[in-house]
């Protein structure tokens, strides 16, 4: 697995999130998941778990049409 840096700096008013998305959306699931393993192990301490009631479920659209 090899993550790629994106760098971008700016007002957080001045950016294009959809953008972000059709990013995100470009990336296969596989690249999605591991990005999102990445910054949650960098949140939690070692040997912590996911507090997963705090998590709730919706459907997501991808926002392009």
């Amino acid at each position: 697995m090899r993550i790629q840096a994106v760098v971008r700096k700016g007002p957080m008013k001045e950016i294009d999130e959809q953008e972000d998305l059709r990013y995100w959306l470009s990336r296969s699931p596989k690249e999605r998941i591991e990005a999102l393993t990445f910054i949650v192990s960098q949140y939690l301490k070692p040997g912590q778990r996911l507090d997963k009631t705090a998590v709730s479920k919706r459907k997501l659209s991808n926002g392009l049409s």
